[in-house]
């Protein structure tokens, strides 16, 4: 290991370091169903940092699933709580009872409310920013760290590459930390960013293969087989009947799921069915896919949400090592800058 590029890495990421409170500026990616307890803890007790995925989980649950992950780890992690959640308070209070001390909110711009409770009880609060207008709204009205996550993440997505986000992002934003995601497979390109400006790296596709992560083998299996050109965005056919943006590898869901949405527009234009019906239709295809194609294994009809980065993914490995390797990336990479 070259003790040069070492320097360099820990100049770079020494901010985003100290915001985690982690050996490595690297956070798991909030993936539903994937990051619980185990790779969380697994991401932490390697260095990085972990997230548990709220998702639709309520109150109970999240609590529960905070002490599971506090037995497995005694280093920092965060929660991931969906600002459209219909119990968010709730959940910022189970957050505030667990003494958790990140949070972050996705899905969505976060009221005032939701920022002064979470902040009110100590946690460090950090938000995914779209644009340099909204990163900047979101520093002054007190988040503590922004996330960039450009169309090339799986799950759902904006429409705006990493690369672009960030030559948008990084030069203006400077009082608070920033973290870099989507499409992030390598330690070369985290390092990259970390040298125009961000604090560190946000990585979920890449842990999806991870040992202790406790997808199906079929999930994993097909993550190790894609290459970045099968992870797909959904694609909406008619402007009547939105579709919010889903990257996911190609498969027979997704077939059906433009068939649906062609047999929705056709009965809509006969006469057969309302404009919202049709909307729901569309809306409910996809319910309880992902946990399909997690849990059971479904990755025929599931969603398997993986970002475009999956074409890195050669090999089901101890979290310890997708870490290391990442890491020594990203110092040969500073390095080789002379």
């Amino acid at each position: 290991m070259s003790e040069i590029g070492l320097a360099r890495l820990e100049r770079h990421w020494q901010r985003g370091k100290e915001f985690l409170g982690s050996e490595y500026a690297i956070l798991g990616g909030a993936m539903t169903w994937v990051s619980e307890r185990n790779l969380v803890s697994a991401i932490s007790n390697a260095g990085g940092f972990g997230v548990i995925a709220c998702g639709g989980m309520g109150p109970d649950l999240l609590a529960a699933e905070i002490a599971a992950t506090r037995k497995l780890t005694d280093k920092p992690f965060g929660v991931n709580l969906i600002t459209l959640h219909p119990d968010l308070d709730a959940l910022i209070d189970v957050c505030a009872e667990q003494k958790v001390s990140h949070v972050v909110l996705a899905g969505g711009l976060p009221s005032g409310a939701s920022i002064a409770k979470i902040k009110g009880f100590g946690a460090k609060l950090m938000c995914f920013a779209p644009t340099a207008a909204l990163a900047k709204k979101l520093v002054r009205s007190g988040v503590d760290a922004i996330i960039i996550e450009g169309a090339e993440a799986g799950g759902h997505i904006g429409p705006v590459s990493t690369s672009v986000l960030a030559q948008e992002i990084l030069p203006v934003i400077t009082d608070v930390p920033v973290f870099v995601a989507g499409g992030i497979g390598r330690g070369e390109v985290m390092a990259s960013y970390l040298e125009m400006g961000a604090s560190g790296a946000q990585l979920g596709t890449r842990f999806v293969v991870a040992e202790e992560c406790v997808a199906h083998e079929n999930f994993k299996k097909a993550f190790v087989r894609a290459s970045a050109r099968d992870a797909v965005a959904s694609t909406q056919i008619d402007s009547r009947f939105p579709v919010i943006p889903v990257r996911a590898l190609k498969n027979q869901g997704t077939e059906d799921f433009m068939k649906t949405q062609q047999e929705v527009v056709a009965k809509f234009r006969a006469g057969e069915i309302a404009q919202d019906e049709g909307q729901m239709m569309i809306e409910h295809f996809w319910g309880g896919a992902l946990r399909r194609a997690v849990v059971d294994g479904d990755v025929e009809t599931g969603s398997v949400m993986a970002g475009q980065s999956v074409g890195m993914v050669k090999k089901i490995e101890p979290t310890a090592d997708i870490i290391r390797e990442l890491v020594d990336q990203a110092i040969a990479h500073l390095d080789a800058r002379g």
